[in-house]
């Protein structure tokens, strides 16, 4: 029997491994011998149990910090100087920088970095010029680029990232989605049924309570359709990161103060919330290719989504939801508007979500995908 060839795994921060790659990584080592490697945190062995691979922890600082950068790409050549991949394959900036540095001095014959999203687009001065940089430096050693959608494919190309090919796999998601999981269980649905409210419509959002994620907008907007429609309720999903990308205080105040609003924190399982809820709303400035909205979508939600990477790859205007401009709180307001009246509209895109995601996002698609590229590599 012929030896297995051998791949390397990366991401910065285990939890990346095991959002992005659960269940991935114990298919794959069926056909490979599967190495992860990230930053030595409890999690990592959660990832070794499950996928039943073995890891391997090297310090990876998320922020930017060029002393402890050089420490990470020497450790990581070492690691790939003793382990001889045939493949490195990274996601996450930090991960893929240390990654495609290491694995171009170490010689390893493929190189591959997948972008699940782009930090530099919404930055400013210096910090965006070193971001770009960085990037650029990145795919400068990746042998294969793999943008999460062709949003972050133009966005690469259109900046003069970088030159190479680039393939979007599948239709850009890395993960898929599992659809028997998603789904409106018995088990699920007992939940929900405890959360929902009956007769209140309820728009639900799910993802960081942050600035970045468009709550201002989503607050002021559901503000003011709440004064005309008090059978509304908007539940928020999700933690506060008050020092990273604190909210403002007025938004604060009314998240607080408004009995229509209801901020619920992380949920470890954000199903029977999304089966208690009508409409996702995800009014975003940026994002790769936000699970959240396929999630949503295989539960049967329809989405009110910002004309931003990933999240216009996956709605589909007035087939699974509507799109409005990023910033824009009154264009916010009117579709959540507009889903909340037109009952006949609401019913059309609710019926169409969950067929749309599984043609599209289902995992095996997404994989099979993923397996039929590393079967094209040069061995």
């Amino acid at each position: 029997m012929a030896e297995k060839l051998k791949i390397i795994r990366s991401a910065t921060v285990p939890t990346s491994l095991d959002t992005f790659c659960r269940d991935q990584l114990k298919e794959l080592s069926a056909m490979y011998e599967v190495v992860a490697v990230s930053s030595p945190l409890p999690e990592l062995e959660t990832v070794a149990k499950r996928e039943g691979v073995r890891v391997v922890a090297v310090m990876m600082n998320r922020h930017i910090s060029p002393i402890a950068d050089l420490k990470s790409i020497w450790k990581m050549y070492r690691l790939l100087r003793r382990e001889r991949p045939w493949l490195v394959h990274s996601m996450t900036p930090k991960a893929g920088l240390v990654s495609m540095i290491a694995a171009w001095m170490a010689r390893v014959p493929n190189r591959v970095h997948t972008f699940t999203g782009l930090i530099w687009p919404t930055a400013t001065g210096m910090k965006r010029r070193v971001l770009m940089l960085t990037d650029k430096i990145l795919c400068a050693c990746a042998t294969h680029i793999i943008p999460e959608g062709n949003g972050v494919k133009r966005d690469l190309e259109n900046h003069h990232i970088t030159r190479k090919p680039m393939k979007v796999l599948a239709n850009g998601n890395v993960r898929g989605i599992d659809m028997e999981h998603f789904c409106r269980t018995s088990e699920v649905m007992g939940v929900a049924n405890e959360l929902r409210k009956d007769g209140v419509f309820t728009f639900v959002f799910v993802g960081r309570v942050v600035r970045d994620k468009g709550i201002h907008e989503l607050v002021a907007a559901f503000q003011r359709l709440n004064a005309e429609y008090e059978n509304t309720r908007l539940v928020l999903v999700g933690r506060a990161e008050p020092e990273l990308d604190p909210l403002n205080d007025e938004t604060m105040k009314e998240i607080e103060q408004n009995s229509a609003i209801e901020a619920v924190g992380a949920q470890e399982d954000v199903r029977p919330w999304l089966a208690a809820s009508d409409v996702l709303a995800f009014p975003s400035y940026r994002e790769g290719f936000p699970n959240v909205v396929i999630e949503a979508g295989a539960m049967g939600l329809p989405s009110i989504v910002t004309d931003i990477n990933g999240s216009n790859e996956i709605i589909i205007e007035d087939e699974n939801g509507l799109i409005v401009p990023a910033h824009d709180e009154k264009s916010l307001y009117y579709a959540m508007l507009k889903i909340y009246q037109e009952r006949e509209l609401y019913g059309r895109l609710a019926k169409n979500a969950r067929r749309l995601i599984a043609e599209r996002f289902d995992c095996h698609i997404v994989r099979k995908a993923l397996y039929d590229f590393y079967a094209m590599l040069p061995r």
